[in-house]
């Protein structure tokens, strides 16, 4: 999955800066990579949709820095108000297209109800996402399971998990 954003750079850091920016609809922010962090900031409803759009998914963002400069990025981290579920900020960390990087990937159970569950039993899934290391541009926007075949006390070791090559 590959998400645009469009950012501005800003000079200054700190609490009394970000609640400014909060208050004029922006949301601070902190692009990390390559031995250097910048500050930026985006709309508010930018980086809700970003965050919302890359939820569970380890895609890349093209980041447009204030109309010119593009990089490629990838959702690190970011803050949520706990009360009003705004974001308050945002850590983007840029990557080499050459370079692997680890990443979390969702776990998808796919195929027919498991015959363990037609025999009464509970599907588990302890497991929702797996943490790989891939090229960028080989990250996969799920890993799948088929648990079609699975009875009552059968499971998955994650050696056993089939990932896309890459």
């Amino acid at each position: 999955m590959k998400y645009e954003l469009e950012v501005e750079k800003r000079d200054h850091a700190g609490k009394g800066v970000a609640r400014q920016l909060r208050r004029q609809g922006k949301i601070p922010g902190v692009l990390y990579g390559g031995g250097k962090s910048e500050f930026v900031a985006m709309e508010h409803k930018i980086a809700r949709n970003m965050v919302l759009a890359q939820a569970g998914h380890a895609g890349l963002l093209t980041v447009r820095i204030s109309g010119s400069e593009e990089r490629i990025a990838v959702l690190q981290d970011h803050q949520i108000d706990p009360i009003t579920g705004a974001i308050l900020h945002v850590d983007l960390f840029e990557v080499s297209m050459t370079k692997p990087i680890r990443v979390n990937v969702p776990v998808m159970i796919i195929g027919e109800v498991p015959v363990g569950v037609k025999e009464g039993g509970i599907l588990h899934q302890p497991m929702r996402e797996l943490h790989i290391e891939c090229l960028p541009a080989q990250i996969p926007d799920h890993i799948e399971i088929d648990a079609s075949g699975f009875g009552i006390g059968d499971g998955v070791h994650i050696k056993e998990v089939e990932v896309p090559t890459g």
